[in-house]
């Protein structure tokens, strides 16, 4: 089947889904609809808010149906569904797709994911990629089945990380590795060219399977007493959304709510207690840790915007050893 004639369905909603779709769109390739998240009332003022991928569509002005089903697993969606007659569907950053949807095409419906499957599946995996202190990572393209992220593979790419990188920096970079990689399995699979192979392949015995889960607001607090590279591989992966926080405390004070977006880690011999606050009131902005102290750069007070430590400071007196993260 030459690649120009596919018929494509495309199925995704935030940021992460936005740049295949686009590039999918500028080579030429068919898509003959787009599936995404229904509108939705959010923030303060819960004015009504569309998907990225929504919003990306209208701002370029290309005319493609989009569907918003509230349950995927309707008749009258599947029946539209159906009635694009697609020959293959591609799903980035979408929900779990029920298999009245994903059996649709004859190519079958590919999915992106960004990690190197069958490692991190789940939600968040970039987030828990950096969080676990990784040095690799990648992006993954492979066939939907039943379950979750467990369908048989058909590319790999994989990238080194950073030392300092932070989720933000890693989501961008895997969001072009992965839309190059979607159009590369595309042209493949219409080829001919492209045999899936199961996850089980890619095992290794002496590797433990990690997963990645979705993200609560209970994970992001900041345990201090952990050993400092823990507590900045947790700040790095959940930076800058949905951020790292911690509570700061002066004395006779209430607890501040504080997100930390970037530090360094310095290890050291001390015997104060974990979350003690060491400053020179003026730039320099220390926590102490199990196994060192870590520098906070990057911050920002509850209702303020985010500042760097010598401008946080510059509002906010804080005496060394008397105040306290916890």
């Amino acid at each position: 089947m030459e690649t120009e004639s596919i018929r494509i369905v495309y199925m995704g909603s935030p940021e992460f889904a936005v740049r295949p779709l686009q590039m999918l769109l500028e080579k030429g390739f068919r898509v003959v609809g787009v599936i995404t998240a229904p509108d939705r009332p959010a923030g303060r003022g819960k004015k009504i808010r569309q998907s990225a991928v929504k919003e990306f569509l209208k701002q370029q002005a290309y005319d493609i149906p989009v569907l918003q089903p509230e349950n995927l697993k309707d008749p009258v969606f599947v029946k539209e569904l159906e009635d694009l007659d697609p020959d293959l569907q591609v799903v980035v950053a979408f929900r779990m797709l029920p298999r009245a949807v994903w059996s649709i095409p004859s190519l079958g419906t590919i999915n992106l994911h960004a990690s190197l499957l069958p490692q991190y599946r789940g939600a968040a995996p970039i987030n828990h990629v950096l969080i676990n202190g990784e040095r690799e990572t990648g992006v993954t393209t492979f066939l939907i089945d039943e379950q979750i992220d467990t369908g048989n593979i058909l590319l790999q790419e994989k990238t080194s990380i950073g030392e300092l990188e932070t989720a933000g920096e890693l989501h961008d970079r895997l969001m072009e590795q992965g839309a190059s990689l979607v159009l590369e399995t595309i042209r493949q699979l219409s080829a001919g060219k492209l045999k899936a192979k199961s996850q089980e392949a890619y095992l290794d015995s002496k590797v433990p399977l990690k997963t990645a889960p979705k993200i609560f607001k209970e994970d992001c607090r900041i345990p201090w007493d952990r050993p400092g590279q823990e507590v900045n591989n947790l700040i790095r992966g959940l930076s800058p959304y949905p951020g790292a926080f911690s509570y700061l405390y002066r004395e006779g004070e209430e607890g501040l709510l504080c997100k930390i977006f970037s530090a360094t880690f310095e290890a050291l011999s001390h015997k104060d207690v974990p979350g003690t606050i060491y400053s020179d009131g003026k730039r320099r902005l220390e926590v102490a840790v199990k196994d060192g102290v870590l520098e906070i750069l990057t911050l920002q007070q509850e209702g303020k915007r985010k500042m760097d430590a010598r401008d946080f400071l510059a509002g906010f007196s804080i005496s060394s050893g008397q105040c306290r993260f916890s």
